[in-house]
């Protein structure tokens, strides 16, 4: 692992310590300048977990480029969930999820996409919380938040259905509520196929790490885009043909 990823992945830990510590930047010299580089101080990170307990992953297409970040097994609640929003950036996505149900370990031979949809145990509606361990992470470079776990904050999951192969995501609306009103509707992921988010994770986004596991959630980027929302708010997430999640900002 080359020294400038540990002097970085220092630094972004020091933040999750202490929020008082939240970076402007990261050094120029230890900012990332391609993905292997920013995915060396995410790994980092990610060493100092209790345990993963799911990834989050996304395209911005139906074939643009994929990436992804892991995420902490402490920071992933059943709904209803409540969380503190004060010195937060309480920034909301809403999402779906695939919750695996028997282990993908590395292999030398790729999964096939029969054998990636085998292993999922069900579908959730789901929110991710985003947080940042940066005072803007608008103002960092993309590879800076990619080494940063792409903001990643905390996830929220809704109830599972086990047989949820026969729904029409591309067509499925979402309705995502702030304090009781309509805040924002969405139709379909922008990546599209939410399998194929699957497969390259089993194949390799979480190969360092094991590959998928028994019990972890799989969610797929945000159908809404990022939302802020004010320091106490309380959110609720439909999908019409999954059902709803809960958060509470307190």
């Amino acid at each position: 692992m080359p020294p400038i990823a540990r002097q970085a992945a220092d630094l972004l830990l020091a933040a999750r310590a202490n929020p008082a510590l939240k970076l402007a930047d990261l050094p120029e010299a230890l900012r990332p300048v391609d993905r292997p580089q920013a995915y060396a101080i995410q790994q980092l990170v990610a060493e100092t977990f209790t345990g993963i307990g799911g990834w989050k992953v996304g395209s911005p297409s139906i074939d643009g480029p994929i990436q992804c970040g892991p995420m902490p097994l402490s920071g992933i609640m059943a709904s209803p969930a409540a969380a503190p929003g004060a010195h937060t950036l309480r920034a909301i996505e809403a999402e779906v999820c695939f919750r695996i149900g028997h282990d993908l370990p590395p292999r030398a031979t790729p999964y096939t996409r029969d054998e990636v949809i085998a292993a999922i145990a069900a579908a959730h509606p789901a929110i991710e919380i985003l947080d940042s361990r940066f005072i803007d992470p608008d103002a960092i470079g993309p590879f800076t938040n990619l080494s940063d776990t792409q903001s990643h904050g905390g996830f929220i999951f809704g109830a599972g259905i086990a047989d949820w192969h026969g729904i029409d995501f591309e067509a499925e609306t979402v309705e995502q509520y702030v304090n009781g009103e309509l805040h924002m509707t969405h139709t379909g992921n922008p990546c599209v196929d939410m399998i194929r988010l699957v497969v390259w994770m089993a194949n390799e986004g979480a190969v360092w790490a094991g590959g998928l596991k028994t019990g972890q959630y799989v969610t797929c980027g945000s159908w809404t885009g990022k939302s802020v929302v004010a320091e106490k708010s309380k959110v609720r997430v439909l999908f019409p043909s999954l059902g709803e999640v809960l958060f509470d900002y307190i």
